[in-house]
């Protein structure tokens, strides 16, 4: 059976959040949170979203709001489940220096750190599987590229842990 790119990012971050520590029960609830980060881009329009090209500032401007659409749609969840979705909704594409990066300028250093596990599997993700607009890249220059951005757009310990869980998958 063939999973998609958001089961692999879900999978992903539940062995990440087990090896950064959580109990399973809670790397659990990050797997179903990651799986559902992107939900925000139903409604986005397909002709922005699979441009084969540079993004134009406004339809960039659309595709962040993927973040606040997503975290808005599953507002009626309730309990710590919820908080947890929609916090990885709204903010997985936070930076761990908002200075240099991210879209709303929240320091990824104060949000829980389910969301950057789930930004790290993310963006691993999103290099190793091919776009519209650039190839699939190796495994190994995706995780030179997280490892290059450690204490910049991820948590360092956390890329640290990434690296180890994904140097012994291959």
């Amino acid at each position: 059976m063939e999973i998609n790119e958001d089961q692999a990012i879900a999978r992903l971050a539940e062995a990440l959040a087990l090896w950064y520590g959580y109990p399973p029960a809670v790397a659990r609830r990050i797997r179903i949170a990651a799986l559902l980060h992107d939900i925000g881009k139903f409604g986005i329009a397909d002709n922005i979203l699979y441009k084969p090209g540079k993004l134009t500032r406004r339809e960039f401007e659309i595709v962040k709001t993927h973040t606040t659409r997503g975290a808005e749609m599953l507002s009626s969840i309730s309990g710590d489940i919820g908080v947890m979705i929609r916090d990885v909704c709204q903010y997985h594409h936070e930076w761990h220096n908002p200075a240099l990066g991210g879209y709303w300028g929240i320091s990824a250093a104060r949000l829980p750190d389910y969301v950057s596990i789930v930004s790290i599997c993310d963006v691993y993700m999103a290099l190793t599987y091919a776009r519209p607009y650039k190839e699939a890249w190796p495994p190994e220059a995706a995780i030179a590229y997280i490892r290059h951005r450690a204490g910049t757009q991820f948590n360092p310990a956390l890329v640290g842990i990434f690296c180890k869980l994904i140097c012994g998958a291959h």
